[in-house]
């Protein structure tokens, strides 16, 4: 049997009784490592705070894990009980998909345990779920490389008076080019984009498009570390977000399409003092 848990959005804590509960009766258990594990404690030799709370030692899955040697954990699945951890829900990244697929095709059982994740989580800020559009993924630019797929996904959405959840990247054991050219893999840091970087890189979408999707005068909503105690919600427009000091990762960020008064209300909880959330954007009035 294989159990898909999924950990939640804030500590080792916020897992369901459910989830605890196939931990603990399974003989082997593994935490995904490379989306989103900063508040779960991950030293680089494995040990957790997961491991104190579950009584059983976790083996770290990596990228490279999950993405090209995951038939070893399947096969294992086939004998006996294997969790596989998931910060947020299962279902939150297609990888997780295709693992089911791929056990499937095995043979192995497979039983997911749900639990919060940005997609959902992120209704906090006041914007009712519902009224979101496709949500879109911000990767960092390149000196060589600036991909801007996803302006047509804002720009759609934004016509359609919709919301816009961007989730930003996240670079975690990604090699070096140099070690990819001399085949031995050596890593680079860790680098977590921040709500600053990814507005920086959409104004900069913007003015090479030039469609008008958005401006520096548009209303959105940062968020890091959103579930955590010391989450930090701001509302503003991208100019007034920019020189926000979010703190540390992970962030995302929600570009706000046509609003509902009960939403305007709710996001001036959250605006910056003696700002005013709407300004010459009409489109997000």
């Amino acid at each position: 049997m294989l159990y898909l848990i999924g950990l939640g959005l804030g500590d080792e804590k916020d897992i369901t009784l459910r989830g605890l509960e196939a931990v603990k009766k399974c003989e082997k258990v593994y935490m995904e490592a490379y989306t989103s594990l900063l508040s779960f404690g991950l030293s680089t030799d494995g040990l957790s705070t997961l491991e104190k709370l579950y009584g059983k030692p976790i083996t770290i899955a990596d990228r490279e894990m999950v993405e090209e040697k995951v038939d070893s954990v399947l096969s294992e699945a086939t004998s006996f009980d294997v969790a596989f951890l998931v910060v947020g829900d299962p279902f939150g990244a297609t990888t997780h998909t295709d693992l089911v697929v791929r056990a499937k095709e095995l043979g192995v059982e497979v039983k997911v345990v749900h639990n919060a994740s940005v997609m959902n989580a992120v209704g906090i800020c006041g914007l009712q779920l519902y009224r979101y559009g496709e949500t879109i993924s911000i990767p960092f630019f390149t000196d060589t490389w600036k991909p801007d797929s996803f302006y047509e996904k804002i720009k759609r959405n934004r016509e359609l008076g919709l919301h816009t959840l961007c989730l930003l990247d996240i670079k975690v054991k990604e090699p070096t080019w140099e070690s990819l050219c001399r085949g031995k893999k050596l890593y680079e840091p860790p680098r977590f984009m921040t709500i600053n970087t990814a507005i920086e890189q959409l104004l900069e979408i913007e003015q090479n498009r030039g469609e008008s999707a958005y401006n520096e005068d548009t209303n959105c909503v940062g968020l890091a570390r959103l579930g955590s105690e010391d989450q930090k919600i701001v509302a503003g427009s991208m100019r007034q977000l920019l020189a926000v000091d979010f703190g540390a990762p992970l962030h995302c960020l929600v570009i706000v399409g046509t609003t509902h008064p009960l939403e305007e209300e709710m996001l001036s909880v959250f605006k910056l003092k003696g700002e005013s959330l709407y300004h010459k954007d009409h489109r997000t009035a």
